[in-house]
Order: structure tokens, then sequence, then C-alpha cells
């Protein structure tokens, strides 16, 4: 319980019927205009890929995904972790055009997470994937699908506002777009994770880009696979959270790895084993679509609007029995 922040004067502005309401009016909004915005179309995501299949998000390469095997197949199987790679596949076998693109609901279990306010074992998110030109594939690009996405999220701002008192629109007009680099040049002696505090402290809506590759001391500002974003063309949306503080990622994103980003990437983190995966296969040999994509946190993005302190609060997950007993001294009842 050491990792929980809870407040004296805490108080939820909705109870728990209004939240479950506000909830569902928030999703099916965000839903609607982000299809709208990037022109994509809902699909279908499997729960569960083959462990052989190299579909499944490694996420940073040490989380264990939950694995398990079905009686009539000989593969063992493992429940997604995110939808990164299978997406880009879905892309060629839907036939989506260029300047197209699909999402779909993802739900994980993430069994090695350090739960916290922000952080639960469940995620629910939005995953989409675009299908475009290897001409896109810049950071003019990348940018303006994140003004699209950013655009959206101060919509459903708005809708909030509107329909609840006490609930005020204060995202700025414009997202901020920083690097890792320039980050780590305006403060350099601050962990990664007080410079994303400190720089939307000062911007309120940041886009930090570039995620991947080594900064000055050596390492990256946070770690990412090999095999889906291009490091130098991906990116965090952070959000200024004033509940607790601190900097809200809502969404991960960026423009996939081509056949030469990847090689790099891979060689970079010794993974070469990786190259006899089908996925991998798939993208050296051209048989995949140059895609950009990310994944939008569905509780998260709840969780910001409804100006919770607790994940919890927006999602129905598991606890502790303690932290749960605890959290109720403070006025926090997890759903």
């Amino acid at each position: 319980m050491k990792k929980l922040v809870v407040k004296e004067n805490y108080s939820s502005k909705l109870d728990i019927y209004q939240t479950q309401v506000a909830i569902k009016l928030i999703k099916d909004y965000f839903e609607k205009e982000l299809a709208k915005s990037l022109n994509l179309i809902r699909v279908s995501a499997p729960l569960f890929v083959k462990k052989s299949s190299g579909l499944n998000d490694n996420l940073n390469g040490y989380e264990r995904p939950v694995n398990f095997d079905i009686k009539d197949l000989k593969d063992e199987v493992e429940v997604v972790q995110s939808l990164a790679k299978w997406k880009r596949y879905a892309l060629a076998k839907y036939d989506i055009h260029v300047h197209k693109g699909i999402y779909a609901d993802m739900n994980a279990i993430r069994r090695d997470e350090e739960l916290d306010n922000l952080h639960s074992a469940y995620v629910d998110q939005w995953d989409w994937e675009k299908s475009i030109l290897k001409e896109d594939r810049t950071l003019v690009y990348l940018f303006n699908e994140v003004n699209k996405i950013y655009e959206v999220i101060k919509s459903t701002e708005r809708l909030i506002s509107e329909k609840y008192e006490g609930f005020a629109a204060i995202l700025p007009q414009n997202i901020t777009f920083i690097s890792t680099s320039e980050l780590e040049n305006m403060y350099p002696n601050l962990t990664r994770k007080e410079r994303e505090d400190e720089i939307v402290r000062k911007y309120k809506a940041v886009f930090l880009y570039q995620i991947g590759w080594p900064l000055k001391d050596n390492k990256p500002h946070d770690g990412r696979a090999s095999d889906y974003d291009d490091w130098n063309l991906n990116g965090d949306i952070l959000l200024y959270y004033d509940v607790l503080d601190c900097a809200f990622e809502i969404s991960s994103m960026g423009i996939r790895v081509d056949e030469n980003s990847l090689i790099k990437q891979i060689n970079y983190k010794n993974e070469t084993d990786k190259l006899n995966n089908p996925y991998v296969e798939a993208i050296l040999n051209h048989k995949l679509p140059y895609s950009i994509g990310g994944g939008i946190g569905q509780s998260r993005l709840c969780m910001y609007f409804l100006k919770k302190i607790h994940i919890g609060e927006v999602q129905t997950s598991l606890w502790d029995d303690e932290e749960i007993e605890y959290l109720k001294k403070f006025n926090i009842n997890l759903l």
C-alpha cells in the first residue's frame, strides 16, 4: 500500500450509479468520434493467440503473458498483452485500403503490473491501426494523427463538462510536441518519471516522442518492443492530472517498423531470434502494409474525465482485501 496516493479530503464527484452511467457515455462518444476522425471501422479481436504465431505483444520483454492450453489444439496459447502486432496482420487479412483502418476493444491481463492508483492487472483499451504509404512514415504524419486524437479527447472533455456540474474543461487548445532528447536536455538531473511530471505541469498536454533509442546516459526514456513501433516515429500522449499532480498517460502510439527499422531495433536489443517468427518474416517480405497505430486506455480516459483518484473506481479488477478496506477510509470505493 506504500505506492497508493490518498487524500484526506477526497470525495468522488459522482456516486457509483452516476459513475456507471458516465462511463457508458464517455466510451460510446469517444469510440464513435475516434472512428470518425481516424477513418476506422470496428472489428472483432482475439482474447488469445497461439504463442508460436509471434503475434502477442512482448511489452518491455520481462512481463509474463498468461498462458494455457486448449484441449483440442496442440499449440500453447497466450492471452494478448495488446493487439499491436495482430492489428497489422488484420489490415492485410481484411484488405483495408490506404488511409483507412480498424479498431477493436482489447482486454488483457497484466499479471506482473505493479498495482497503484493508475495501474491495474486488468487492461482495457481501444486498439487501432491504420494502413499508410511508405512516404507517410514521417513525424509530420505522426503529429497530424496525434492532433486528431487530441481533438477527440478535448471534445469528450467538453461533453462531460456540459453534462455534469463540477467538471470544467481545462485542456489547452493545442498539444505540445517534445522529443525525449529535448526533455532530457530540459531536466537532465531528474528521473524519467519526474521529467514527465514537470513537462505536463508546464504544458498540460504533451506528446512525448521518439521513445526506445538510448539517451545521453545510454538508457532509453522507456522500454519499447523492437518489432512494432519505429522508435524514431512513436510516442505517448500525456496529460496533466491535477487529482494526483502527475503525468497521466492516455495513449501509446506510433508509426510501425518497416523492414529497415525492424532490423536495426532487433539488432540493438540483441533479439535476432525474432527473425524466425512469422510476424517478423511477414514484415521483411513485404506481406504486411505500412501502418500507424496505438492503444487508448478506456478506464484511463474515464478516470481522467471523472476526476477519480484510483482506477478501481472506474473498472472492476482485483485488489488486495486490506487495500480495499484502507481506501474506504478515504472515501475511495472500488468497483
